[in-house]
């Protein structure tokens, strides 16, 4: 998300470089380019001109200190402008009642279905016990999509008759919820091609009789402009409380994401970047600015990884790195756990410096497949000392795994240069992630 509006926002900040000091005439040009950067990133021209105008108005004048450059000091102005311009600060989801009510509401096709089960999971992580409500009585097999979602999660869901009214659905899943002691309700709603007054005033009754904490705008962010103009519309007859956009991963533009805030005057609260029910994030408007800056979001990696390493995991990965006991049963555990962090060009673009190294590499999040299918071939006793699979027993896993020779030679070269690479631990550190750019170089 972003590749195209980060490189020209990298390229325009470039020409203060070598600059003694920042001067109206010297940032004019970078100015005109940011604003040129932004429009084409699909943000509205008014929101594009007004943060232009904020960033220039803080530059000029600005002291440069001897220990920061004018570009350095100008890509911290734009970060705070591109900060402001999303929200400022996380706006938090509130969660009141017993049982606690969302309502999910937006056009069809934005990804709502998806988005109540992502909710699910995500407070079922949080000890919640979610209740899913389909409340979609128009579209055929909407309640079936949840039914398949729910179960998938382990999670209730609740469904009447395609004939039944879906505020009589709504009211009625919120006494089940009491009767089965659940602590939240994820309501659901029917879309629509197009906005209607007759899904508005479905809408509304719902809103009116379950007075839900929490009433969520599912926006798809590669509508681009149509976004902001369909949430104005949303937010005049519904006044919902916050946005969730989806579709991110899919979007190298990413201008609805700037340009909502601003125009609708209401938080994104949840950024959807894929199709797993992992990949749900809250919305921080400085970490998606220092994304977008290339600046890494170190805060939002160390949270997804210990959503997935517990203390324990970490404490017996450390000794085995440190009594150079890591084999090939470690290493698969550990892509596994990765992949559950979501997507790995996602979270490579989250290490400060990194994601320009990955951007143009094609890094597929079923990469890994093939290394899993090779390693789960091999006998317990290969897998813990690697050593001994020579060429007769490279040929067997081969033909077990239904993969060539040479992957077979080139999954265990690349355990060999890594493995040579945790030995170098006490010296000098170890960053898987830092050392996959140049393994997937070598690998293409």
């Amino acid at each position: 998300m972003f590749q195209s509006l980060s490189k020209n926002l990298e390229k325009a900040i470039k020409s203060l470089k070598g600059q003694g000091r920042i001067t109206e005439i010297n940032i004019a040009a970078t100015i005109k380019e940011i604003r040129r950067s932004l429009v084409q990133a699909d943000v509205h021209y008014k929101v594009a001109k007004q943060v232009t105008d904020a960033i220039k108005q803080k530059a000029i004048g600005t002291n440069v200190l001897t220990s920061v450059s004018p570009g350095q000091l100008f890509t911290k102005l734009v970060q705070d402008a591109l900060t402001d311009l999303m929200g400022g600060t996380h706006s938090q989801v509130r969660l009141t009642g017993h049982p606690a009510v969302i309502l999910v509401a937006g056009l069809q096709g934005a990804g709502k279905t998806t988005l109540t089960g992502k909710l699910a999971h995500y407070y079922q992580k949080k000890n919640k016990t979610p209740l899913l409500v389909a409340c979609d009585v128009y579209r055929p097999a909407a309640a079936e999509q949840l039914k398949k979602l729910g179960a998938g999660l382990n999670v209730s869901v609740y469904t009447e008759p395609a004939e039944t009214n879906p505020h009589t659905i709504a009211q009625n899943a919120i006494q089940e919820a009491k009767n089965k002691a659940m602590d939240l309700v994820i309501v659901d709603t029917a879309g629509r091609l197009a906005i209607d007054e007759v899904m508005m005033q479905e809408l509304r009754m719902l809103k009116e009789k379950l007075k839900p904490s929490e009433t969520l705008f599912v926006v798809d962010a590669m509508a681009g402009q149509d976004a902001v103009t369909t949430a104005q519309a949303f937010n005049k007859q519904l006044n919902f409380d916050g946005v969730v956009l989806t579709k991110l991963d899919g979007d190298a533009r990413g201008g609805a994401a700037l340009s909502i805030r601003s125009v609708v005057d209401k938080p994104i609260k949840f950024i959807s970047t894929g199709e797993k029910m992992e990949d749900l994030d809250l919305f921080h408007p400085d970490r998606m600015a220092s994304r977008i800056l290339g600046m890494g979001d170190v805060v939002s990696f160390v949270e997804r990884a210990e959503a997935v390493y517990n203390e324990e995991q970490q404490r017996s990965l450390q000794q085995k790195i440190k009594t150079n006991q890591f084999n090939l049963e470690d290493l698969v555990h550990q892509i596994r756990q990765i992949k559950k962090m979501g997507s790995l060009k996602e979270m490579v673009s989250m290490l400060p410096g990194l994601g320009k190294a990955v951007q143009d590499l094609p890094i597929d999040d079923n990469m890994f497949n093939s290394c899993e299918v090779i390693i789960a071939s091999m006998t317990p006793k290969e897998r813990r000392n690697p050593p001994i699979i020579d060429q007769s027993r490279r040929e067997r896993i081969a033909r077990g795994s239904g993969k060539t020779i040479q992957e077979v030679h080139q999954l265990l070269k690349q355990f060999d240069m890594m493995h040579k690479m945790i030995k170098k631990i006490p010296k000098e550190g170890f960053n898987l992630f830092g050392s996959l750019p140049g393994l997937l170089k070598k690998t293409r």
